[in-house]
């Protein structure tokens, strides 16, 4: 099992909800073998990078089924650029109340855990090089807790949570075709969800409650 504490990554300071863009940290084995952090944005093609004809391409999940053969992945797929993205839950609708409620998924236990990912680098208008990633997807159509997500008429999709002591295995692996090995549900026993809706946007002050702010 890889010595890695994605607890201690879990105390770091990053904003509560990752989106489109953000930067979060990732983990990718080094030069040297070892397990690196690095901060990527989320989305393999950041939007100031996106196409002029596709400026709202959204690559922030990656379908596995068909990341072999599409321009945005396959390059990097084909490289084997695997990384994990640590979190402690992620988001999906559901639909059994007749309208859109958004539940988080995490571990039973409450513990961080890693989901499969695949990165890339991008070099920047000012020559630097930054990070990006994006998460891989299987279908969850016959998954006991994950099926209750997305439409009753839709594909039901997930992200590939990693076990720990498969990180090694999965940020070394080297040959596409055993990669997708790892591809494959997590155990529902392991997992909860539970509904958790978005906080409502705060209203912006009226010009008057502006001026105020700024007479204080």
């Amino acid at each position: 099992m890889m010595d890695l504490d994605l607890s201690t990554l879990a105390g770091m300071e990053w904003p509560d909800e990752t989106w489109k863009d953000y930067d979060a940290p990732i983990i990718r084995l080094g030069l040297d073998g070892q397990p690196e952090c690095l901060v990527a944005s989320f989305g393999f093609v950041p939007r100031r990078h996106a196409p002029a004809a596709m400026p709202s391409l959204t690559t922030m999940n990656a379908r596995s089924e068909t990341i072999g053969q599409l321009r945005s992945y396959s390059k990097y797929w084909r490289a084997s650029q695997l990384c994990l993205v640590p979190m402690t839950g992620f988001y999906e609708p559901n639909y059994e109340s007749g309208k859109a409620v958004r539940w988080q998924i995490s571990m039973a236990d409450q513990s961080p855990f890693a989901v499969a990912g695949m990165w890339r680098s991008w070099e920047e208008a000012d020559g630097s090089i930054s990070h990006a990633f994006t998460q891989l997807t299987i279908n969850a159509d016959e998954h006991p807790l994950l099926k209750r997500f997305y439409k009753p008429d839709e594909e039901k999709r997930t992200l590939v949570v990693v076990p720990p002591e498969a990180y090694r295995d999965w940020l070394s692996c080297r040959d596409p075709e055993v990669a997708r090995a790892f591809l494959s549900p997590y155990p529902h026993e392991l997992m909860q969800a539970w509904e958790d809706p978005r906080p409502a946007a705060k209203k912006k002050p009226t010009l008057e409650k502006q001026q105020s702010l700024l007479d204080f």
